[in-house]
């Protein structure tokens, strides 16, 4: 007795054994040969991130001067801010995160120059944001910053414009502790102009938004006190 398959069944075991069929593919497509292209994993660096990439890209930033503490692999608030200073020095956009453009002024190693041309001094550059550490003519160490936001605003009973004026100063006063004042309290500041003060906040945007006074983090406060560039009578150049 001979068993017959219907049509549909001997389709159906055809399909299962072609899907079974294991086709390997060839190491390179033949010349002439389209393929549908894979979109490549982000390269994009930015907050939150870790491992070898992150400390591969902190080594480079340090590398240029831009301070951001210990290259220890994780994407924090001091690597981000380091980020964008150099966004701010290539004039790029300063969102913190690292894409192409961020890479190729990595690459092409976009720094700030000084102003001054000898001597020790701390220099800040309005426009650009940016506070830097000079010695000699030679840019150090270069920190965002953020200075007077050009706002109005009222302390005790007086009208105000948050302006950081241009100059070159002195530190005639420092405060090794959060220091109480009027608008807010400021860590660990060196005065400057008045009670205009280089000092640590918990948030530095990359544009102007302070009262007059130059944010830096508060980690790059403490390693400004430590390096001693801003001790009582170094000069301090707003320009």
């Amino acid at each position: 007795m001979t068993l017959r398959r219907s049509p549909r069944r001997a389709a159906t075991v055809a399909a299962l054994a072609l899907a079974a069929a294991v086709v390997p593919l060839p190491d390179a497509p033949p010349a002439g040969t389209a393929y549908a292209a894979v979109a490549p994993a982000s390269d994009l660096l930015r907050a939150g991130d870790s491992g070898p990439e992150v400390q591969t890209l902190q080594e480079r930033l340090s590398g240029l001067g831009y301070w951001l503490g210990t290259a220890d692999g994780e994407f924090g608030t001091e690597t981000s801010l380091a980020v964008q200073a150099l966004q701010k020095a290539a004039g790029i956009d300063r969102d913190g995160i690292v894409g192409p453009d961020t890479r190729a002024a990595l690459d092409e190693g976009a720094r700030p120059s000084a102003q001054t041309s000898s001597g020790r001094a701390v220099e800040i550059d309005l426009d650009r944001q940016l506070l830097m550490t000079v010695e000699d003519g030679q840019v150090q160490e270069v920190f965002s910053t953020s200075t007077g936001s050009g706002e109005p605003y009222t302390s005790r009973g007086e009208r105000h414009i948050a302006t950081t004026p241009t100059g070159s100063y002195q530190v005639f006063r420092e405060v090794d502790a959060w220091d109480p004042g009027p608008l807010g309290a400021l860590y660990r500041p060196k005065y400057f102009n008045g009670g205009i003060a280089v000092h640590g906040y918990g948030s530095v945007p990359p544009y102007p938004a302070s009262h007059g006074c130059a944010r830096v983090g508060l980690k790059a406060m403490d390693h400004l006190w430590e390096s001693g560039h801003l001790d009582v009578y170094d000069t301090v150049l707003v320009r």
